[in-house]
């Protein structure tokens, strides 16, 4: 049996994430959702299913693993979007001896398909799948949740810091028998030390307050904390991260890897190689890789009158049924000195924002300026500003992500053209 790990028909509500990565790229607790699916099937040869203009990229990252291929007479398809993946046990997929589907309301959550009917599937394999592509499948309805806009993943994070957590040590003898392996100065404040885990090579600074009473802190390896932070969990500091100097980092926060974080920060995830180095608040917020946030950028993430927060993707206004939610912010986006985002922001893939006042609520991929006048990031200057800002970090964009970023604009020329950008 093969296993094939997918996207459903609503990645697009995970924009402007979505743009650069497929859903199952995307971080929720420690890892990525597809980490997490795959911790259910140790043992099963799986293959990446993604929309065709991500496929060559995802080629180079995934690392030998075959993507738009099924190869087996029988196959497992996973919703990459699930977010449930401890209840995922409970269907007991790999007992199945027949075809069927998984649903919840109108999401597929995982189906089990052989001879003809994987014949049919293969014969015109789509880029995402919905429920209408199983058609014939005998269903079954299901409580195995998948998460269906951005905003979820950010509402989950806190509980799958903890659960990460929790298998990681499950599986680490080493950290069970010594959780604190870094080098911790004297002078650093902890409350709930059991919960605490310092990975080998992380440093931790004189004046540090770490405060798990309300959950797990996990600092990964050759992470620095600067004197004088204060992180109250659940909080991951993902490998080679930087906390700057009485930085104040609340619960519910994942940074990935080789991050520069300071300022206040609640409720937040971080993906890889992205900076807020400086002062300003940034809560109930998903920051993409490679974004850098000017000294002093901040975001509202509570209405006035305590609403619930709406967001717009697409032109098409979500209630999101939240009280609270910051900035969404795609990858390579830029913010300069004190720029504001108001509550609920979404801005796209390589926009540079600045200007005084706030800009839109919905900030176009490719855009320029910020609230009195925005124009088109010329693509050109675009990229010549990812590689520059890649090669700091000692990584290069690749011909394959060159050739994605050139169809990420053209791509989301649509959402520029409405508001009268030229290009």
């Amino acid at each position: 049996m093969q296993l094939c790990i997918f996207e459903d028909h609503n990645f697009n509500n995970f924009y402007p994430l979505n743009l650069s990565r497929p859903v199952y790229e995307l971080v929720c607790g420690l890892s990525t959702l597809k980490e997490k699916l795959l911790r259910n099937f140790p043992s099963v040869k799986y293959s990446l299913h993604c929309r065709k203009y991500l496929e060559e990229v995802i080629k180079e990252e995934s690392h030998n693993i075959p993507v738009n291929e099924i190869w087996d007479e029988v196959c497992l398809f996973l919703n990459g979007s699930v977010i449930d993946w401890q209840s995922l046990e409970n269907l007991e997929l790999h007992k199945l001896d027949s075809d069927k589907l998984f649903i919840n309301g109108d999401v597929v959550i995982a189906a089990r398909i052989s001879g003809n009917n994987l014949n049919k599937i293969k014969s015109n394999l789509p880029d995402t799948f919905k429920q209408e592509d199983f058609a014939g499948i005998p269903v079954e309805n299901t409580e195995v949740k998948a998460a269906r806009f951005i905003w979820d993943l950010i509402k989950y994070n806190g509980k799958e810091i903890t659960e990460d957590i929790k298998w990681i040590i499950s599986k680490s003898t080493s950290l069970r028998d010594n959780p604190h392996q870094g080098n911790i100065y004297e002078g650093v404040y902890t409350v709930g030390k059991k919960d605490i885990y310092i990975e080998s090579g992380a440093v931790v600074k004189p004046g540090v307050v770490l405060d798990a009473s309300n959950g797990p802190i996990f600092i990964d390896r050759d992470a620095l904390v600067y004197p004088n932070a204060a992180i109250e969990g659940p909080v991951y500091i993902g490998e080679e991260s930087r906390i700057k100097m009485g930085a104040t980092i609340y619960e519910n926060v994942s940074i990935g890897k080789v991050c520069k974080v300071g300022g206040e920060v609640e409720e937040c995830i971080f993906m890889p190689y992205s900076n807020k180095q400086h002062a300003g608040f940034i809560g109930h917020a998903y920051i993409g890789s490679w974004v850098n946030l000017g000294a002093d950028t901040n975001c509202s993430d509570l209405k006035n009158n305590y609403s619930p927060v709406t967001a717009t993707i697409d032109d098409k206004k979500y209630e999101t049924g939240l009280q609270f939610l910051g900035l969404i912010i795609g990858d390579h986006s830029k913010s300069a000195i004190n720029t504001m985002f108001n509550t609920g922001t979404i801005a796209g893939f390589s926009s540079n924002i600045f200007g005084s006042g706030f800009p839109d609520k919905f900030i176009p991929s490719f855009a320029w300026g910020g609230g009195e006048e925005m124009t088109t990031y010329e693509l050109a200057k675009a990229l010549e500003v990812a590689k520059k800002v890649m090669a700091r970090r000692k990584k290069t964009l690749t011909p394959a992500a060159e050739e994605m970023f050139n169809k990420i604009f053209e791509l989301t020329s649509i959402e520029r053209n409405r508001r009268g950008f030229p290009g």
